[in-house]
């Protein structure tokens, strides 16, 4: 079923991609010989205006094929071959444009349900610069980070990660709302700080500031798990200092962050007090902001809000697309981060599983997101100038208009022909990676 339903997805993304170049192809006046949707045995169909509609075996994906001059003959007015070059521009182009209309579409139906994620700090350390030169407060909004516009929490952290902090100073500027409900923006720039973090592996809730210290859970292998402490302890003190309530814990870690020397965990258990001595798990180094940031909160808005981050939404996925082109192209990106079909399926096969037991409508959204996703990124991927792409047939055609003369078609099927050949070769490459990643 989970295969079957990544199928679908996929095949219903192609086919709004297929449908884009037939809608625009007809509105000009050429002959498309065929629309099909799917792909394989024909099970059904029927013609009309002399174009065979077709509905086949196989859901994964769909084809629109156009008189072209090999086809319908060269004197034929309605060729393909024989529109205008902006004609033909104008077709080739609308199959990955469709796909970015179906984004938004998708994208508009998700933020209407649950909202966006706004760039909210969330606590700021009280001791880092964040704070101590750049005076940021809990339910500051962030707006723009070194210059580049932060719509959604998510674009701040794709802005850390293709753009890591490295000691050089940076610039928010944030948007502040006081008690009176006026909204102020301030820039500010510092440096972040460098830090060594250590980990304890337990999570706790923070809700209820005056509540116990209650651990959600332990991480397996880490430290506090590996000392024998459990999900439903209750931590009373550390290194000695009493701990009355969640709050007071979570303050005493954020200034005494756990580093290289063993730590005094004091909990209860069904009414009896234990001592453990941990040694927190040297885990990562670096430059830090100094304050955490919501990316997975949503928040709703009304009509034009959701118009408005809708379009955010499908511009963070292309941005974020083309950046990681950018990384592999760089080679900063491994081959274990590399995903074809069959590990989009298996990652479609899990969203599923896990969103089961939050109910159906969960996996529809998710799946949306999925949709969104995928689509935007068929996109981005088929206007790149690669021969065989639609990003290749448009290289040519600008090649045409600034020309005055069209390439020979002899060179120009060469070309794409080389590319069918690499792409074919990609696909087997990502084929056999995705296998290895997946099983091995």
């Amino acid at each position: 079923m989970n295969i079957l339903i990544a199928l679908l997805i996929l095949g219903l993304l192609i086919a709004f991609h297929e449908f884009g170049h037939f809608i625009i192809a007809k509105s000009r006046g050429i002959t498309v010989r065929e629309f099909s949707i799917g792909m394989g045995p024909k099970l059904f169909g029927f013609e009309k205006g002399g174009t065979q509609y077709c509905l086949r075996l196989l859901p994964i994906g769909g084809a629109c094929v156009m008189g072209e001059d090999e086809l319908v003959g060269p004197d034929d007015v309605n060729a393909f071959n024989n529109k205008t070059v902006w004609e033909r521009i104008a077709v080739v182009f609308a199959g990955p444009f469709f796909n970015f209309i179906l984004a938004f579409f998708l994208a508009l139906i998700i933020i209407g349900i649950v909202g966006y994620d706004p760039a909210y700090v969330l606590s700021v350390n009280e001791y880092q610069p964040a704070k101590t030169q750049a005076g940021l407060q809990p339910g500051d909004i962030i707006k723009e980070f070194n210059g580049k516009k932060i719509h959604l929490g998510r674009e701040l952290a794709t802005e850390l990660i293709y753009d890591e902090l490295d000691g050089t100073p940076i610039t928010i500027v944030y948007e502040r709302t006081d008690s009176n409900g006026e909204k102020t923006e301030y820039t500010v720039e510092y440096t972040p700080e460098y830090v060594e973090n250590y980990m304890l592996g337990f999570y706790y809730t923070t809700t209820d500031a005056d509540a116990d210290a209650v651990i959600n859970s332990v991480i397996e292998g880490y430290p506090m798990e590996k000392a024998g402490l459990q999900a439903g302890d209750i931590i009373t003190a550390v290194d000695g200092q009493p701990m009355d309530n969640v709050g007071e814990l979570a303050e005493y870690l954020a200034q005494n962050p756990p580093g290289k020397e063993p730590m005094q965990i004091q909990y209860l258990r069904e009414g009896q007090t234990y001592t453990a001595e941990i040694v927190p798990l040297f885990d990562s180094e670096g430059y830090t902001l100094g304050f955490t940031y919501n990316y997975s909160y949503r928040e709703k808005t009304g009509i034009l809000g959701t118009i408005k981050y809708a379009f955010y939404e499908v511009k963070y996925v292309i941005v974020s697309t083309v950046k990681s082109l950018g990384q592999m192209i760089m080679g900063k990106v491994s081959t274990d981060e590399i995903g074809g079909p069959v590990r989009i399926v298996d990652e479609i096969g899990n969203v599923v599983e896990e969103s089961k037991s939050d109910g159906l409508l969960y996996v529809i959204l998710n799946l949306l997101n999925w949709c969104v996703l995928l689509s935007a990124n068929l996109g981005v991927m088929n206007l790149l100038p690669i021969p065989a792409l639609d990003g290749g047939r448009l290289l040519f055609m600008f090649i045409e208009v600034v020309r005055g003369k069209p390439v020979a078609k002899e060179k120009e099927g060469m070309v794409h022909m080389i590319g069918i050949i690499l792409l074919m070769l990609l696909m087997v490459f990502v084929f056999f990676n995705d296998i290895r990643n997946i099983f091995f």
